[in-house]
Order: structure tokens, then C-alpha cells, then sequence
């Protein structure tokens, strides 16, 4: 669907002679008066002589009525936000590491050196570009007494990126770390804006200085809308227009911003339209990124609405479905799993999604995004919330959601879930590849991740791009996946053009879907992907969760030829029983356990940063299949009992079975709830058979004088079930995930 998105704005534009606002060069204080449209100009001087006093006290009284929040109110804003933070030692840290690198005047193009001569990288350039940074300069200002070296500093770096533009010495995009980038550019606006309505009260932060701001933001919006004429994916562009619409909303006192507002818009919508996938993921397919997309809509939602700017009702819709994907895909301790490229917080196991969860609550009120908010936002989020909102974060109304196994089909995320309780389990099944940018995407290809107890028991790890292991970390080694000999499924890693740390991989196996089902006594995916045909292994997974105790994870591996196959478990393991049987104990004494149903040869245990990983293995002259329980316990009583003599895993028994069975090394586990068998050709008793084309996975129970045959296998087969003295039989083609009923007697 196309989202158009309708603007309403309460002044009347001119037409356009000609564009006056530069992109190349800032212009002076005395050009901007000419740069106003003819209506504002009359409002300020209706003899059309406008002084820089007049022109600065003008927007200053704009900037009170469209900022987020009024800066005459700053003080009382600090004050409360010190009380609610209390993080003025993070804000002096980096705003004392910044002044300690940067001088005020500092180059804006590579190679230079920081202040104590060590060489900046490009990754460090990156993040002076954002100017993030600054907002801390901006706020030890006040905790130094207003200290006012500190608003010169700012205006100073301010106008030697000004002047670097005009001399044309500042990295360019082509060199791939562009100081005036979608995404930097985009990010030192809103932290410029920030800073400004700081500094607004403050008589340090002249007229003259205001309006140098004012006019390189005028810049920076006329260098985005020129370079941003068309659709490019990801999120630098997002980030660069939402930018754009602001500077258009807050300063539409200009002639042409009206054709900024239109065109940050329309890209925008173009984002939301082809970077929201229908199931309501953001197509990179990661938490950062789906949280960083929330705050690029936010900022231009938030702004339109408090300037009376209306905005279409789709748009209001998709923001709403990214909040309700985050609840989705949550855990049940309210954390969110760690999926491709999350860098917020390196090597962590989780998301905290608590702060964009809030924003959600104070946009839409909904309670089921309460149940995840806290009492506060996220703090650079808290500058960009009224008065009113803030308000709101005392009382937050909860409701703890209600849903249950689910996917996200476009995304291909597969969530198995017991429900939202602190100690129920939850898996997620990595089984997608973005066709359009896949460069944040991880060699986690039909991997999983788990929760139980309140802990991530197979988990995976945040990464951040300027650390030297980045790509060890994007791979499959740190990943719950399977391999083949020593292929990984992260083939022909590059680094950026600009030498930043990120980096991505040019191949990745092509994944796909084959069944997802979810019923009563179990979910089933299956899935495939073709990261081994190279090496002539064909590999398949199928990943069962036996409600609500325990899940089942086979992987099969055909070839001709012979490979040693592995199985790559992430986490802190002893072995209980060679390879056959991992445990993991947490602190609180519940932990899970790894059973191999089918015995394998071999375990390595490795790590790095403190994280680790246990690599099960087993050589075979031609295919293999693992069949692994993941079996989560609480308490020592729990667990599997290693020397037990007949193994049960809860209330299932593992061989025999009531049933007779025909097949190549057959598993059966069986309960009162039905019997799940494993590479199985035939299978009879009490006068039924069922028997298949080729050896498969079902799962069979009797209920309600029927019998129900459920196909958990990989591939189509033929069913023949006969039943009775007369042997009446009856064929058909079940697909994975069919469900056969039929009736006994018959």
C-alpha cells in the first residue's frame, strides 16, 4: 500500500523566484533577511528593514511556540531532568573526552591528529560528525556556571565546518565517511537543534550567534533536499530526511522550505512504505534498527502534531505497528532478543526495548505498551517530549499482552512461546535474509535463540563495528546454528569504504521457509538453506517446541560424500555425559540441558569475550541427523538425570514405544498427550498402520475415536494408513505441517 501524506500548514508560501538558500556555503547574517518569505518579512518590519536583533528575537519566539518543549522553561527542565537522570557525570565524561581530542577549530577532512598526537580513525571522524558529543559540552556549560568558554567552543566548531565547507576540505561521501552524509548530517541537525533551544536564554549565545545557527542549518537542509531527489534504502537516508521535515517545519519562515517538507515526506512515506515490511519489521531486520526507525518517525510525528501539521492517517498506523512488533517479539522479562546488528550495548544477550516502549505508551497510550515502558524515557528522548508528556510517565497504565507463538512471515522471524510469565520459555528462529540490504545481516540463518527462568539460555551477543572481532562475531561460530567441516555461512567479509569497522558479508546462505504450524501440543517450523551445496551437503531444520517443556531441534545433513557435521551451542556448558548430554546452571539453580537422542562423536568448548561456546560434532561417511532436546529445568530435581537407566525427558519416555516401527535408527518419544516418531518408514498397533513413501518425522495421537497424523517432516510424502481386519486402506500426500484426522473402525 502507498501512503501519501497530506501536509496542512498554517502559512502561505510564495512562489519561488529562485533558490536563494545555498548548499555549498553558509550564508552571512545579513543575506538571510532576503532568504524570508515576503509575508514574514512584513510581519517583522513592515517597512521590509529587518535587524539581526529583530530577525534573532523573531525565531527566538518561533522556536518557543514549534520546539519540542518552550526554552523558557529549560531551567525548570534541567532541573527536574538532573533529579530523574542523575547522569551529569556520564554528560562531564564525554564532554571532557571530546574537548580533550577536538580543538574547537578542528579539521573536518583525514588524516589529522587528535589534541595529544595520536592519529584520528575514520570511525572517530564518524562520530564527530554527529556532534553528538556537543550536547554534552552543552550541558557541562550549566553545570560549570554557565561557564561561557563552553557556548563559544560550540559556535567555534560550528563555523570550522563552515569554513571547511567553503574550502572544500571535508571527507566527502564518495571517500565513504561523508561529513555531510544522510545519516551524520541528519544526526548533527538534531543535536544542533538541541543544543540551540539549550542555549536560547543564555546572553553569551548572542543574536549573531543564533542566527550563524540558523543559517547553517539552512545549509545542511538545502545540501539534503538537493542530494536526496530519490529513494535510497536503509536508514542513513531515514535518518537524514527526518531531519529535513524538521528543519522545514521549524524554520518555514524561508522561501523553499515548503519544497523540503514536501520532498522529506515523500521519502519518508517511500521508507515506510518499502522499510516496514507488511508484518510490521523493519527490513533490516534488527532491533537497533527497528528502534532507530522508530525515533527517525517519532521526531517528524511529535514536531507535526505540537505545529498543528497533519499528518496521514497510515503513517500514524505504522508507527503504532512498530511499538506493537517490538511487544511481539519481546521476551517474557520485557528484554527483547538480540537479532543481526543491535550495537547499543556490546557482547549483551538482550535489548532493552523499555525506552522506545515508553515513547510508544506516550504517543498512543496503548497499556499494552505500558507493560514494557518505566518511569522514564530514554534521556536525549526526554529534550524532545512537552511538558505534558513528561507528566504522563507518573502514572503508566500496564497490561500484559496476550500473545502466543506467532511469526513475522515477511521477516521470517518464528517465535515459539508459553506465554508471560518471569520463568515462561520463549525461542525465536532466524529463517530470513533481506534481498535488498542485507548488510547488517548475521551468518544466523535458521538459528535460535532462547529464553527460560528468566534467562537467555542459547543466546547471542550485540556486537559493536569498531571492534576488531566485529566479523567473528557477525558469524556463525558465535551463533546456536549447525555447520559443515569448516564452513561458515558468513562468506567474503568486507569492511567499508571509509575503514569505520562495519562491515558486512557479500554471501550468505539463501534460506527457506518449508512449514510453520502452531497448535496445541506443539509448534513446528522447518526450514532449509543452501550455505553447504558448494560442498555437496544439502541441510535441513526442524525445530519443534513441546508445549510448554521443552524443544526438539533435528538437523539433517544429505551428501554423498563424507563431512564432519556439527552443532554449535552458545553458552557456559560442562559435559555431563560426553557429547551427548550439555548442562548449563545458572545462578539460581535452574539451567537447561543439550541431549543428543542420536549420539554424536565429539565436543570442543571455546569462547572469546567472556562469552563462550560448545561445538558438538559427529563424522560420517555420507548424511547425518541430529535430533537434540533443549530441555530447560528449575532445580536440581529437574534436570535430566544423567544415569538414569530408562531416560525420560518430563513425562516423555524416549524408546520404546508402544508402537511397532520400521526404520533407519528410529526415535520415539511418548506420552499420554501422543508419540512423536523420527526417521520412521512404518508404524503399526492395535491393527493401524501408518505407513510412508520415505522415511519422515511424524507425530501421531488418538483423541476423540479419530487418530491425527501430523507430518513433521522436511518433504511431501505419501501416507497409507489401513486399519482393521479388512485392512481398508487409504493413501494420501501430506505436505510438512498437514494434519491428517481419521476416524477409527472406518
Amino acid at each position: 500500500m502507498r501512503i501519501f501524506v497530506f501536509i496542512f500548514l498554517t502559512f502561505v508560501s510564495n512562489a519561488l523566484i529562485g533558490q536563494e538558500i545555498t548548499s555549498d556555503r553558509v550564508v552571512s547574517n545579513e543575506e538571510l533577511p532576503a532568504m524570508l518569505k515576503e509575508k514574514v518579512r512584513q510581519q517583522i518590519s513592515s517597512d521590509g528593514q529587518i535587524t539581526q536583533s529583530e530577525l534573532a528575537a523573531y525565531f527566538r519566539d518561533k522556536f518557543s511556540e514549534r520546539f519540542f518543549y518552550d526554552y523558557k522553561t529549560f531551567y525548570d527542565r534541567l532541573s527536574h531532568y538532573n533529579t530523574v537522570f542523575s547522569n551529569q557525570e556520564d554528560h562531564r565524561k564525554r564532554a571532557l573526552d571530546h574537548l580533550g581530542k577536538y580543538s574547537d577549530s578542528t579539521q573536518w577532512v583525514l588524516p589529522f591528529n587528535y589534541l595529544n598526537g595520536e592519529p584520528v580513525n575514520a570511525y572517530a571522524l564518524r562520530h564527530l560528525a554527529r556532534q553528538h558529543k556537543m550536547v554534552d559540552i552543552a550541558f557541562l556549560y550549566f553545570e560549570k556556571n554557565n561557564d561561557p568558554k563552553y557556548i563559544r567552543y560550540f559556535e567555534s566548531q560550528m563555523r570550522s565546518l563552515n569554513a571547511a565547507l567553503e574550502a572544500d576540505q571535508y571527507e566527502k561521501i564518495e571517500d565513504g565517511n561523508g561529513v555531510y552524509e544522510a545519516f551524520r548530517s541528519g544526526y548533527r541537525i538534531l543535536n544542533w537543534l538541541w543544543i540551540h533551544n539549550m542555549f536560547l536564554n543564555e546572553t553569551e549565545y548572542s543574536d549573531q550567534d543564533q542566527l550563524v545557527t540558523i543559517a547553517t542549518l539552512l545549509q545542511h537542509g538545502q545540501h539534503l533536499y538537493e542530494r536526496n531527489d530519490s529513494y535510497r534504502s536503509g536508514n542513513h537516508q531515514t535518518r537524514g530526511m527526518s531531519a529535513l521535515a524538521m528543519l522545514s517545519i521549524l524554520l518555514r519562515d524561508f522561501k523553499g522550505t515548503d519544497k523540503w517538507m514536501e520532498r522529506a515526506m515523500l521519502r519518508l512515506a517511500e521508507h515506510l512504505d518499502r522499510e516496514i515490511n507488511d508484518d510490521g519489521f523493519q527490513f533490516e531486520r534488527s532491533v537497533h534498527y527497528h528502534m532507530s526507525d522508530i525515533n527517525n518517525f517519532f521526531y517528524v510525528h511529535q514536531l507535526a502534531q505540537f505545529n498543528s501539521i497533519e499528518v496521514d492517517k497510515a503513517w500514524e498506523e505504522k508507527l503504532k505497528g512498530l511499538f506493537t512488533t517490538l511487544v511481539k517479539v519481546a521476551y517474557p522479562d520485557r528484554s527483547a532478543p538480540v537479532l543481526q546488528d543491535d550495537t547499543d550495548n556490546p557482547w549483551a544477550e538482550t535489548n532493552d526495548i523499555s525506552g522506545a516502549m515508553t515513547l510508544g505508551y506516550l504517543l498512543f497510550e496503548d497499556p499494552e505498551f505500558g507493560y514494557f515502558a518505566s518511569d522514564k524515557v530514554d534521556d536525549r528522548v526526554y529534550w524532545f517530549l512537552s511538558n505534558e508528556q513528561i507528566a504522563k510517565l507518573d502514572s503508566i497504565e500496564k497490561k500484559r499482552p496476550v500473545y502466543g507463538s506467532l511469526a513475522f512471515p515477511t521477516t521470517n522471524y518464528y517465535i515459539m512461546r508459553e506465554g508471560w510469565q518471569p520463568n515462561d520459555k520463549m525461542m525465536i528462529i532466524s529463517a530470513g535474509v533481506d534481498d535488498e540490504k542485507p548488510d547488517h545481516q548475521h551468518g544466523d540463518i535458521l538459528g535460535i535463540q532462547a529464553m527460560a527462568h528468566g534467562h537467555t539460555i542459547l543466546p547471542n551477543y550485540q556486537v559493536r563495528y569498531s571492534l576488531k572481532d566485529l566479523d567473528v562475531f557477525k558469524n556463525s561460530l558465535v551463533k546456536n546454528v549447525a555447520l559443515v567441516d569448516n564452513e561458515l555461512q558468513g562468506k567474503n567479509w568486507i569492511s567499508n569504504k571509509g575503514g569505520s569497522g562495519f562491515g558486512k558479508f557479500l554471501k550468505l546462505p539463501d534460506p527457506k521457509v518449508i512449514a510453520w504450524e502452531t497448535q496445541e501440543d506443539f509448534d513446528f517450523f522447518a526450514g532449509r538453506h543452501d550455505g553447504f551445496e558448494d560442498i555437496g551437503v544439502q541441510y535441513t531444520r526442524q525445530v519443534i517446541f513441546v508445549k510448554n517443556d521443552f524443544w526438539i531441534v533435528k538437523d539433517d545433513f544429505i551428501s554423498d560424500s563424507a563431512h564432519q557435521y556439527k552443532q554449535v551451542w552458545q553458552g557456559h556448558y560442562t559435559d555431563e555425559n560426553g557429547p551427548n548430554l550439555l548442562r548449563a546452571t545458572a545462578p539460581d539453580a535452574s539451567g537447561h540441558d543439550i541431549l543428543q537422542l542420536i549420539k554424536a562423536d565429539s565436543v570442543k568448548t571455546t569462547g572469546t569475550r567472556g562469552k563462550q561456546w560448545s561445538i558438538v560434532s559427529k563424522n560420517a561417511s555420507k548424511s547425518f541427523g541430529f535430533l537434540t532436546i533443549i530441555h530447560p529445568y528449575r532445580g536440581y530435581s529437574n534436570r535430566l538425570d544423567e544415569d538414569a537407566e530408562k531416560l525420560k525427558i518430563d513425562d516423555w519416555a524416549v524408546n520404546p514405544s508402544q508402537w511397532k516401527t520400521e526404520g533407519t535408527n528410529t526415535i520415539c518419544l511418548s506420552s499420554n498427550r501422543g508419540t512423536f516418531f523420527f526417521n520412521v518408514k512404518q508404524l503399526s498397533k492395535e491393527g493401524l498402520s501408518i505407513q510412508v513413501s520415505q522415511e519422515t518425522d511424524l507425530f501421531v495421537k488418538f483423541q476423540n475415536n479419530q487418530v491425527l497424523i501430523h507430518s513433521i517432516g522436511t518433504g511431501e510424502k505419501r501416507v497409507t494408513v489401513s486399519q482393521g481386519e479388512k485392512k481398508n486402506e487409504v493413501t494420501r500426500t501430506m505436505n510438512p505441517g498437514e494434519i491428517w484426522a481419521l476416524e477409527l473402525g472406518q
